[in-house]
């Protein structure tokens, strides 16, 4: 299971700088004249610790981490939501399409590239994106609010009164928006949750604002993000201050010399770990993980995962003939230092179809079709 992340913001801000580093890909950087209608798309490895102790321990052939897929979308929102774009199809899929989003807001200072609007203003540039992706939302609501005019016209009972209810749901939704109260504000019903479910709204997505910040600025790191955390963040949105350009000139480094250098920036870890590790929790996502064919690999999953639903993600003939799930947790696997000293202590136990995935679970599933 590979996660989808949307990366987007305003021009000369630095998006691709972090897309780069995040992947490390080597995207043109050098274009400020334009945006770019093609998304770059990068995979990163999501960092996991759990993975070597485990490696360590049983000596796979091979050690697999879950996977992060980074789409760097290169336009305007609100440009894409208008009908006369050539390129509003493919690419405003590309965004609804994805898990989470990434919204990089330029905090530097740089003569050398000026900022669109002539200075640097965090505030504004995020309520600039929110506006977008809110226009984005409209703008797909007024078309789907018209087609149901004409459909109320045509349609008989019980299918008029579906509509209609799909009708009031996409109302209330579009009356907030124009008060600037975005999807993942609203307290909306499992059953209104389900009908509107296939619109993929941006502003139900969740949103890690990444504040690209300049080396000098790396002291007042953690004091920006508290100051605009205390403003922005909420369930569905948190705030990251890290220097794109810096992380991504590590990113081509081995892991040892990127941390002397981190080491030499104060860096406690890297700034990238952190970005992920934030998306998973945006996402509500825990990791559980696999031993078979000498293979140890990490798996996401939402938490409250059930245990065949959790052995679907590896295959789907799992999660059909799902019989029983073989459970050791990883603090206990890794205390014991062996599958056998943790069916010894009887630590590992068998758990059926009402069980709901740890994060750690190391899980053997069996299954038979």
């Amino acid at each position: 299971m590979s996660i989808d992340i949307g990366i987007i913001g305003l021009a000369k801000s630095g998006r691709t700088t972090i897309f780069n580093a995040l992947t490390k890909g080597k995207a043109d950087t050098g274009i400020y004249t334009q945006e770019s209608t093609a998304p770059h798309i990068g995979i990163a490895k999501i960092p996991e610790p759990r993975l070597k102790v485990l490696a360590d321990m049983l000596n796979p052939k091979r050690v697999v981490p879950a996977e992060a897929r980074y789409i760097d979308i290169g336009a305007s929102v609100k440009g894409l939501a208008e009908e006369d774009k050539g390129v509003s199809g493919q690419t405003l899929a590309q965004l609804t399409n994805v898990d989470a989003l990434i919204n990089v807001v330029r905090a530097f200072a740089d003569e050398s590239i000026p900022h669109i609007e002539g200075s640097v203003n965090l505030k504004r540039d995020i309520a600039t994106i929110d506006f977008e992706l809110t226009f984005s939302d409209l703008t797909l609501l007024e078309r789907r609010l018209e087609r149901i005019e004409v459909a109320l016209k045509e349609a008989k009972q019980p299918e008029r009164q579906a509509v209609l209810r799909e009708k009031d749901i996409l109302t209330k939704i579009k009356t907030n928006l124009e008060k600037d109260i975005p999807l993942s504000e609203l307290s909306l019903t499992p059953d209104e949750i389900r009908i509107i479910l296939n619109y993929q709204f941006l502003t139900a997505k969740p949103i890690l604002v990444v504040v690209n910040i300049g080396e000098d600025q790396l002291p007042q790191a953690e004091t920006l993000e508290a100051e605009l955390g205390s403003y922005y963040s909420t369930g569905n949105r948190r705030i990251i201050a890290l220097c794109g350009k810096l992380e991504m000139e590590l990113a081509q480094l081995d892991e040892e010399a990127a941390g002397g250098f981190r080491a030499e920036f104060g860096l406690k870890e890297s700034g990238l770990d952190r970005v992920i590790r934030e998306s998973y929790k945006l996402l509500g996502l825990i990791s559980f993980f696999t031993i078979a064919s000498g293979e140890v690999r990490a798996w996401p999953i939402q938490n409250g995962t059930s245990a065949p639903k959790a052995a679907g993600k590896i295959h789907s003939d799992m999660e059909r003939g799902f019989i029983r799930a073989e459970v050791v947790s990883y603090d206990d696997l890794a205390k014991c230092g062996s599958l056998a000293e943790a069916r010894k202590k009887g630590l590992l136990r068998h758990e059926g179809k009402n069980y709901t995935v740890q994060d750690g679970d190391v899980i053997t599933f069996l299954f038979n079709v």
